[in-house]
């Protein structure tokens, strides 16, 4: 039986069963998010097929949940400490299950949309109040060995989603893809209410203007990129932009004048984090677009299957998961500077040897390249995760991580956004073929990728030593 104080200094007495299979429950919770995360990606040229959609213009199909995602965390431990964690994480539960419900009805795509919004909603409280969970049941000399199990399915699932989000679409229907999250959600709540307990914690007010001022800037952020691409929008797009600017300075002469902001900006007064989570936001630009633009070069120009397309995914997984061990060892002998500075050239040069594929007999070459490409990407997101991170101490540590976690699902919908607008970009309006659209777009996300891990230059060669 485990007993530990929270920050009330009330006792937290973890029944024999709860100590033993409380981890589960974050388990499935990240296994449900991130296998719907990367299930769809496979799927989308049948989706829009029958929504009656060009499978170029799917993209909001994932950006709506990426950005919901980045725009409720921040709210998500606040509403565990006030209302309780159990039914926190129930709710999200019931609210994520409805709007997959919801995602397997839509008729169109902008129900659709609406139907991920929901969802994103759910997956914004479920996996950040469980993660919160086990840290507040768990005394720290257990919590790593709990948190590396737990984490476990965050691995396995990028492999599985693909290759079954192919497999369910050529021989079921697309439908299916939101639907097997309901199976696993009732597993998910029944565990929850056996063994998920019930903690709150004291909350301050919860700054609501800071709230929707962020929310309002990251909506107009993503709305100026999509119509900045779009024949005739274009002014639509440097309004939004010009919004969402103004909205972000509104947000800092607010933030200045509030003693509990959302984000405090003393954040961005740490040298280590200020560089971390404006890398991490540029580089994953590129990065962010690759999983969402291969498997619709694959299956619209090459004519994959969408299994075939699955399985060449795969390797991706395969390259992160393999990398694990060894991230710890590269970045001591090397720094977090120069791995970061190098991993990032050598991942936008490997986005633009993507470019460089013209026919579909040339399959055999992705996976390698892929391979690698995966084990980069999982040492760039370990060593910016941590760097950012790793010089924040007490209440710092907590809004840290949070801007950490909004800033990644940012960088999501910002990417694939970015992606899109340039891949469709190349198409209206500057009328290349489909295969040479793709090229092209390759191009531009790699040089991206690369120019931005020139920013890791402001690194010190000593920055994070202590922190493997």
């Amino acid at each position: 039986m485990s007993t530990i104080l929270n920050k009330n200094e009330s006792k937290i007495t973890l029944t024999p069963t709860q100590d033993k299979y409380l981890p589960y429950v974050l388990a499935v919770a990240l296994f449900m998010q991130i296998l719907d995360a990367t299930i769809l990606n496979t799927s989308l040229p049948q989706m829009a097929q029958a929504l009656g959609e060009s499978p170029l213009k799917m993209q909001w199909a994932v950006i709506s949940y990426a950005l919901t995602l980045a725009i409720f965390i921040p709210i998500s431990g606040f509403l565990a400490d006030k209302y309780g964690t159990r039914r926190v994480f129930l709710s999200a539960i019931v609210i994520f299950c409805i709007g997959s419900l919801l995602c397997a009805a839509s008729p169109t795509l902008d129900f659709l949309i609406g139907s991920r919004i929901v969802q994103g909603i759910g997956g914004a409280m479920m996996t950040p109040v469980a993660r919160l969970i086990l840290v507040k049941s768990y005394p720290r000399n257990k919590l790593l060995t709990v948190m590396n199990f737990a984490v476990i399915p965050a691995l396995v699932a990028p492999l599985v989603g693909p290759v079954l989000g192919g497999y369910i679409v050529q021989y079921a229907s697309w439908h299916w893809i939101f639907l097997i999250n309901i199976p696993m959600g009732i597993i998910g709540f029944i565990m929850g209410k056996k063994l998920v307990p019930a903690l709150f914690e004291d909350t301050k007010r919860l700054d609501w203007t800071g709230f929707l001022l962020f929310a309002a800037a990251a909506c107009g952020f993503t709305l100026a990129v999509e119509f900045g691409s779009q024949a005739g929008r274009e002014l639509y797009g440097l309004f939004c932009g010009l919004g969402a600017g103004l909205l972000i300075g509104a947000y800092i002469w607010h933030a200045k004048k509030r003693d509990a902001p959302l984000f405090p900006l003393s954040l961005f007064d740490i040298r280590t984090f200020r560089i971390g989570i404006t890398g991490n936001l540029f580089t994953r630009l590129g990065i962010s677009a690759v999983p969402f633009l291969l498997p619709l070069l694959l299956q619209v120009v090459f004519e994959y299957s969408p299994s075939q397309a699955g399985w060449l995914l795969a390797p991706i997984a395969v390259g992160a998961i393999g990398i694990k061990p060894w991230v710890s060892k590269i970045i001591q002998r090397y720094s977090y500077r120069t791995v970061l500075v190098y991993n990032t050239f050598f991942m936008g040069s490997l986005i633009i040897v993507l470019a460089q594929f013209n026919d579909a007999s040339q399959w055999l070459w992705f996976i390698p390249i892929l391979t690698v490409m995966g084990a980069c990407n999982s040492m760039q997101f370990s060593a910016m995760n941590t760097i950012t991170i790793g010089d924040l101490h007490g209440t710092q540590t907590s809004s840290g991580n949070s801007l950490m976690a909004v800033n990644q699902q940012l960088a999501i919908s910002f990417g694939i956004a970015f992606g899109a607008a340039v891949l469709n970009l190349l198409r209206d309006r500057f009328e290349l073929d489909t295969l040479a659209a793709f090229q092209t777009t390759y191009w531009i996300l790699g040089i991206l990728t690369i120019l931005s891990g020139l920013y890791f230059l402001r690194l010190k060669p000593e920055d994070g030593r202590g922190l493997y």
